[in-house]
């Protein structure tokens, strides 16, 4: 059975940091696009940022600068170093897997559960 479980979101302060991780198993993801989608009360759900199988990554316009996406394929991690935290970022944070890479979440086939991330003014 596949899963993405992630882990690390949390309450913090405004210009606070968090780290997510997501960490996958029943398969191994080496060569799969692995992405990170939020979703606040009332919206969509919105891309974050995406990372290939080779270390390209891609970044919403909003968290440019502030979030960075990595992973280890070796351990079948992706993570999201979040810096300089708005309210604006709060929201569940999902990752996701595919083949290939994309924007759209609708192209994703794996989806984690969702971690909360709640930052305070």
């Amino acid at each position: 059975q596949v899963q993405l479980v992630e882990s690390g979101g949390g309450l913090v302060q405004a210009g606070g940091s968090l780290r997510l991780s997501c960490a996958a198993s029943g398969r191994t993801f080496s060569r799969y696009g692995r992405g990170w989608f939020r979703q606040a009360p009332g919206k969509e759900r919105e891309f974050v940022a995406a990372i290939s199988w080779l270390g390209t990554t891609y970044y919403a316009e909003s968290v440019k600068g502030r979030f960075t996406i990595s992973r280890d394929n070796a351990k079948n991690m992706v993570y999201l170093q979040m810096n300089s935290l708005k309210p604006e970022d709060t929201a569940v944070y999902y990752c996701a897997a595919r083949d290939g890479l994309g924007y759209d979440p609708n192209d994703y086939d794996y989806w984690g559960q969702g971690t909360q991330v709640t930052v305070s003014s």
